[in-house]
């Protein structure tokens, strides 16, 4: 039997995902909160059950946009998603249940964002690409473990003095992402989605921020579960560049998760062919696949919603000149939708 999420149940699904190896930060209950709360979008998350035993769980989040199209996403915002399950019929049966729903949506397709290839016959876009790594319990060897060019940034951040420090609050989390998003031509979400993220995951979410002389130099919003990190969210001010503030924050993100006992940094999503592609595998990373499976209901082809888009350059170089203050006023207007 397949059922939806309500607030009952909060405690039961979570359960079930830290028990299924498959499962990731973003499959927690969590999500379907910040989501709500943050941005609006319908939420479906089904489960099935069996003898009152949840046997299998998927998020979707309805994303209905005037410019961005009509799709229903598992998981919206979230870099891995799809269905997690503890058998086969549970699997068959809540993918079912998502293609039934898109239909009655009247979507323009639904998009399963798999970290594994579940429906070879299905579509899917050969477009994201993950890096992770394996951490050694020792913080110097993964120093050493770092590619000899990468190692040299990392190295000259520290001897220019800088420091981290994990904050409390959002404020300069937010004041270098925002720059960051916005050099990039990309609207930034609203600061009150981080503050939620943060109110919702207190004991997974963590701020780590750069700071040199006192200044702020840039910041990451990182996730912890089980034995991994990912930093998830960042940004760095003008100042990063030169002193290397981007490499030293995420060298201090593996060092401290080293120190936690944390075993996996998950470096996170990557569009192949981009700066931060490149930038993860500078690291010693290997990039691996991402299989965001497809079923097309009212669209003939794959979406395109991406920078990479030559229809979007225009948007993207005019945003990039943007005042920063007017990008965090109109920004979130935009990005809500972009999920």
């Amino acid at each position: 039997m397949i059922k939806t999420l309500d607030r009952e149940n909060y405690s039961r699904w979570d359960s079930f995902v830290d028990a299924a190896a498959e499962a990731t930060f973003f499959h927690q209950s969590g999500w379907k909160e910040i989501i709500d709360k943050a941005f609006g979008h319908k939420t479906y998350y089904l489960y099935a059950e069996d003898n009152n035993r949840i046997t299998g769980i998927l998020p979707l989040v309805h994303v209905k946009s005037p410019l961005f199209g009509n799709a229903l996403l598992s998981s919206a915002f979230c870099v891995y998603g799809g269905i997690v399950a503890s058998d086969e019929p549970a699997y068959a049966a809540l993918d079912q249940e998502a293609c039934r729903l898109a239909e009655a949506l009247g979507v323009d397709y639904l998009e399963m964002r798999n970290r594994v290839r579940k429906y070879p016959d299905k579509p899917y876009k050969e477009l994201y690409v993950t890096f992770r790594k394996a951490l050694d319990p020792e913080v110097e060897k993964n120093l050493l473990a770092i590619p000899r060019k990468q190692r040299a940034m990392v190295r000259k951040g520290i001897e220019a003095g800088l420091t981290s420090v994990i904050d409390s609050d959002v404020e300069r989390f937010y004041q270098a992402y925002s720059e960051s998003v916005r050099n990039l031509g990309t609207p930034v979400f609203p600061k009150k989605y981080f503050q939620i993220i943060k109110d919702v995951f207190a004991d997974q979410c963590e701020i780590l921020t750069v700071e040199h002389q006192g200044q702020l130099v840039g910041s990451v919003m990182n996730f912890y579960y089980r034995d991994e990190v990912l930093p998830y969210y960042g940004g760095g001010t003008a100042k990063a560049r030169d002193i290397k503030g981007n490499d030293f924050m995420y060298w201090e993100v593996m060092r401290r998760a080293v120190e936690k006992g944390i075993k996996i940094f998950d470096y996170g999503r990557s569009k192949v062919g981009t700066g931060s592609y490149s930038f993860k595998k500078n690291w010693g990373f290997q990039p691996e696949p991402l299989f965001y499976e497809f079923h097309l209901v009212k669209s003939d082809t794959l979406p395109d919603i991406n920078p990479l888009n030559p229809k979007y350059q225009l948007f993207i170089a005019a945003w990039k000149r943007l005042p920063l203050a007017v990008s965090q006023m109109i920004g979130p207007w935009l990005a809500k939708d972009l999920g």
